[in-house]
């Protein structure tokens, strides 16, 4: 025991020195993922508003004025040229000029009147997140002024008291995030996309760099064992880890102002488990790359996988049971869960249990791997 404890301080002493010796390397890791959170905060935005916006008004008459004031009051819509028909319309978004359009019908005050009107919406589709947000609006506020137009008209009928009693009447409460603040949908995720990141990069190239730098030889004709070597390996990459996510837990909480509302010693050892899974997945990645290059396409594969099928950005509910399952073999799928119960919700591990389990599962798997792949290397 006495030994196996020797030769496994001293090859983790001689990663420690290789680690730190690098500070400007060093320095870059830390400092990426705050500017990669930076980036990816200010860019991505899930509501898109002031969108441009042609108008063929071909009424011109009270009504259609009504409309297009309403549109422009709800902010989603900016209008910034008239067009004389839909022809041109369709013209001003093929161009990219604008993203949406509105075009109102001749005499489409005396169609409110007769309660047939109908207005065309049309929107950008080569933008998905304009077209969501712009058809919300659009239909929300069609159907407030389809309201206010019903309650004008009862009103003149002498029966606006027999709206005072609706038979159902709804209210919504958006818990967690009522100001719908995008930062705080992805704030939680981001820390555990760039968490993953920064671990999987820090050891996917590290065996197949003591290959190209012709160390590994040296390690071969140590007593060290596979396992011994990926623990040493790990554990000055879980110090940088723990630093990084740090790092980019105070920056969510203190610079973007999204609260925490979890048990930060919770958060912690969730994150611990996190990280030791993202090193052992790129330890794996490192043991079956031959070349530093091969394993940097395989971790840039990995990223991709990461932003569509973890639940990052896109809802894992709507995709087909496949693309499920191979998003289940990321350890990200169960990060995103726990980040975001454990600082958005504030839940405990009572409701975390399962995807705490899958990651330590995934952890346990992954070393084992990675300590076999590259035993039969050695081999």
């Amino acid at each position: 025991m006495r030994k196996r404890l020797t030769r496994f301080g001293a090859v983790l002493r001689k990663e420690m020195i290789q680690t730190l010796r690098d500070r400007r390397t060093l320095a870059i890791v830390l400092l990426m993922p705050l500017l990669q959170l930076l980036l990816f905060a200010y860019a991505i935005d899930m509501t898109v508003d002031h969108i441009p916006t042609a108008v063929a008004d071909l009424s011109l008459d009270a009504q259609s004025r009504a409309l297009i004031e309403s549109l422009l009051a709800s902010g989603f819509f900016d209008l910034t040229l008239y067009a004389r028909d839909e022809a041109e319309v369709m013209q001003a978004i093929d161009a990219g000029a604008v993203r949406a359009g509105v075009v109102i019908p001749p005499h489409f005050g005396e169609q409110v009147e007769r309660g047939q009107a109908q207005a065309l919406i049309l929107l950008d589709g080569s933008d998905s997140f304009t077209v969501q947000s712009g058809y919300s609006a659009a239909l929300a506020v069609a159907q407030a002024r389809a309201m206010e137009l019903l309650v004008q008209q009862v009103d003149r009928m002498g029966l606006g008291s027999s709206l005072a009693g609706l038979p159902v009447t709804t209210s919504a409460r958006v818990l967690y995030n009522p100001a719908l603040d995008d930062l705080v949908f992805l704030v939680p995720a981001l820390a555990a996309i760039l968490l993953q990141i920064l671990s999987v990069n820090l050891t996917a190239m590290s065996v197949a760099r003591e290959r190209e730098l012709g160390t590994l030889e040296q390690l071969l004709i140590t007593p060290i064992r596979p396992l011994e070597l990926m623990l040493s390996k790990m554990i000055p990459n879980i110090l940088i880890s723990a630093a990084g996510l740090l790092g980019i837990t105070l920056a969510g909480v203190y610079w973007f102002g999204v609260p925490f509302r979890g048990d930060p010693w919770l958060f912690a050892w969730v994150s611990l488990l996190f990280i030791i899974s993202g090193l052992g997945l790129g330890l794996l990645i490192s043991t079956v790359s031959q070349t530093q290059h091969q394993a940097q396409q395989i971790s840039v594969l990995l990223f991709m996988l990461n932003l569509l099928l973890t639940g990052f950005i896109y809802p894992r509910e709507p995709m087909p049971p496949a693309i499920q399952a191979v998003g289940n073999l990321i350890p990200l799928t169960y990060a995103i869960r726990l980040t975001r119960g454990i600082f958005t919700k504030g839940v405990g591990l009572s409701f975390l249990w399962g995807d705490v389990l899958a990651l330590a599962i995934y952890s346990a798997i992954v070393m084992l791997l990675a300590s076999i792949t590259f035993k039969k290397r050695l081999d």
